[in-house]
C-alpha cells in the first residue's frame, strides 16, 4: 500500500489537479485517518499504525521552502500544492497554522498554483477547520455516499459521524468548494443503486458545489472484493446533474 515517508512529495501527474507537489503532514510512518476507507490506498487503519509525531507547522514550512526553492530553480512546473498524504489532513493540530504558512509559500515561489486540500470532511464542522479550508483555493471534500449507513461500510467512520451534520457543515461554504464523490460497489453495497443515487443528487442539489469530481478505483484497494465503475457508466448517474448545469468532473 501507498504511504509517503517525506512532508513535501513529487510533483507528481495528478489525473485531477495536473503537476501536482504533494504535502503529508500526518505521520510519516503508517496511516492515521478518522476514516477506514474500503478503497483507501493507503492500507487499512489497523495495518498502519506506527509513530504518531506529527510534523511541525515550522517543520512543514522548512519542507515547503527547501522544495519549492529547488523547484522553481529547476523550472520545474507546479500546478497545484496538494494536501493528501497517509491519511486526513485536517486532524493535524495545527491545520490552520499550515495552511497560512503553505499560502505564504505558494505566493512567494508558485503563486499561479492553487493550495488544494483533500478532505474526507469529517471535521469540516470544527470552526477552526472550516475557516482554514475557506482560505484555500480548492477545499476538495468528500461525500462518497447518501446516507450513514451506506458511509457505515464504505468510510468506516472512527467515531460518530452523521452525514446531515456534516452536510449542514458544507452550507456554510456556500458553494465555493469541490465535491468528490467516489463511485464503486461491492457484495455488500451499491453507491449508484437508484435510491442511493438519487438521494446523493439531492445532497450535491442542496449543497450547489461549483465543481463535482466523481471518479472510480484508479489503485490496489485493501478490500479486495470492491468492483470498478466505467467512465460512461458514470456519466449516466451524473447526468441529471450535468442537465441541471452543475460542472461534473468524471475520472476513471
Amino acid at each position: 500500500m501507498l504511504h509517503f515517508d517525506d512532508i513535501v512529495f513529487g510533483p507528481i501527474f495528478s489525473r485531477r489537479l495536473g503537476s501536482s507537489l504533494g504535502v503529508n503532514i500526518l505521520p510519516s510512518k503508517g496511516k492515521l485517518c478518522n476514516f477506514d476507507c474500503v478503497y483507501c490506498e493507503c492500507g487499512w487503519n489497523k495495518d498502519g499504525i506506527a509513530e504518531r509525531t506529527f510534523p511541525t507547522s515550522a517543520q512543514v514550512e522548512e519542507a515547503l521552502e527547501a522544495k519549492m526553492s529547488k523547484a522553481v530553480e529547476e523550472g520545474v512546473p507546479v500546478d497545484s500544492i496538494t494536501f493528501s498524504g497517509n491519511g486526513e489532513p485536517t486532524m493535524h493540530p495545527e491545520f490552520p497554522e499550515i495552511i497560512d504558512v503553505t499560502l505564504r509559500m505558494r505566493d512567494k515561489y508558485y503563486p499561479q498554483a492553487k493550495v488544494s486540500v483533500l478532505s474526507n470532511a469529517f471535521l469540516a464542522g470544527r470552526e477552526a477547520v472550516a475557516e482554514a479550508l475557506m482560505k484555500v483555493d480548492n477545499p476538495i471534500l468528500k461525500i462518497d455516499a447518501s446516507n450513514d449507513r451506506l458511509i457505515a461500510k464504505i468510510n468506516k467512520p472512527c467515531g460518530p459521524y452523521h452525514l446531515e451534520k456534516v452536510v449542514a457543515s458544507l452550507r456554510r461554504f456556500e458553494g465555493n468548494f469541490i465535491l468528490q464523490t467516489m463511485f464503486l460497489k461491492s457484495p455488500d453495497f451499491d453507491t449508484a443503486a437508484p435510491e442511493a443515487l438519487a438521494a446523493w443528487h439531492d445532497i450535491v442539489r442542496e449543497l450547489r458545489p461549483r465543481q463535482v469530481m466523481v471518479y472510480t478505483i484508479d489503485r490496489e484497494t485493501p478490500d479486495k472484493s470492491l468492483a470498478k465503475y466505467t467512465v460512461e457508466q458514470m456519466a449516466e448517474f451524473v447526468k441529471p446533474l450535468v442537465e441541471e448545469g452543475f460542472d461534473v468532473q468524471i475520472r476513471g
